[in-house]
């Protein structure tokens, strides 16, 4: 039977005060003027502490505990007055483990949060008063998607990119979203110079108003014809390779296991020695090489 598993810490929680809690590290100079401490802040302020600080007792006493994780918040308990704080006791005095590995959370993810928080009948007013953003900017993300079609979204949905770039992505249309979103997703760059480039280079007959959406600051009409052939050929390329990329992994991955069995070989091996050592070195490299299946 295998070993379980055990927690890292008390699940039950405590309240601490405040002024038993030692902070293992101090924050730096001007950490209150950032976006982050003030977002903190206003969602402490307005909802109160969502996730726990961590704290581990110090030399095992249960009066006074050493911080782990959660300085910021701390340091916005202080701020606001508070006098004890919701703990998680750690069975263990390292901090590496906590908070270490946070994955932000993708734009179409967020969008979808906001609005079921709407559904559930919390005003945008008040959702951007606790993440202390402009309302203006709640309501952008709450009509991220309106105009973008769902094959896209489906492409999209686990990545992070700016909103404004669903804001360009919206005046092409349907198919040359799909279009967009593979390529984006290919060469793993979603920012919005590359979206407006791919925007620039759209046939007219796939946007939604090619009047408006053609216009691009700082190129020329012939530029933009010429950046349309070269991002057209650039797809036919890569529709080309993705053709081909299993079936040509796949045949070398089989002529690599055939020249390892050929290795193991001692009389094949001895005459490459003796006739084509430089051969053999090569031959060797690739057998010995990082596997194409990883």
């Amino acid at each position: 039977m295998a070993k379980q598993v055990q927690m890292g810490f008390d699940p039950n929680g405590l309240m601490v005060p405040i002024a038993n809690i030692l902070p293992l590290k101090q924050l730096r100079p001007g950490m209150k003027a950032t976006q982050k401490y003030q977002q903190v802040l206003s969602s402490v302020r307005e909802v109160g502490i969502i996730e726990p600080l961590i704290v581990f007792p110090q030399n095992g006493k249960s009066d006074s505990y050493f911080l782990l994780d959660g300085h910021v918040r701390l340091e916005v308990l202080k701020q606001l007055g508070a006098t004890h704080a919701r703990c998680l006791v750690s069975t263990d005095d390292e901090a590496y483990t906590y908070n270490k590995r946070v994955s932000r959370i993708a734009t179409i993810q967020e969008h979808v949060m906001i609005l079921n928080a709407i559904k559930s009948g919390v005003s945008e007013e008040r959702i951007a008063k606790v993440l202390d953003v402009d309302v203006a900017q709640i309501r952008q993300k709450r009509d991220l998607l309106e105009g973008i079609c769902k094959e896209a979204s489906d492409i999209l949905k686990n990545r992070y990119m700016s909103p404004k770039a669903f804001s360009v992505i919206r005046k092409m249309k349907p198919m040359r979203q799909i279009e967009v979103a593979e390529l984006l997703a290919a060469a793993s760059n979603f920012s919005v110079p590359y979206i407006k480039a791919l925007l620039a280079a759209t046939h007219p007959d796939m946007l939604v108003d090619p009047d408006k959406s053609k216009i691009v600051e700082g190129l020329t009409p012939e530029q933009v014809s010429k950046m349309e052939k070269e991002m057209e050929a650039l797809q036919r390329d890569l529709k080309s390779v993705e053709e081909t990329y299993g079936n040509e992994v796949l045949n070398l991955v089989l002529a690599r296991g055939y020249l390892t069995k050929l290795l193991n070989n001692a009389r094949v091996v001895r005459y490459l020695s003796q006739h084509c050592p430089e051969i053999l070195n090569e031959l060797q490299t690739i057998s010995d090489g990082p596997s194409l299946e990883s």
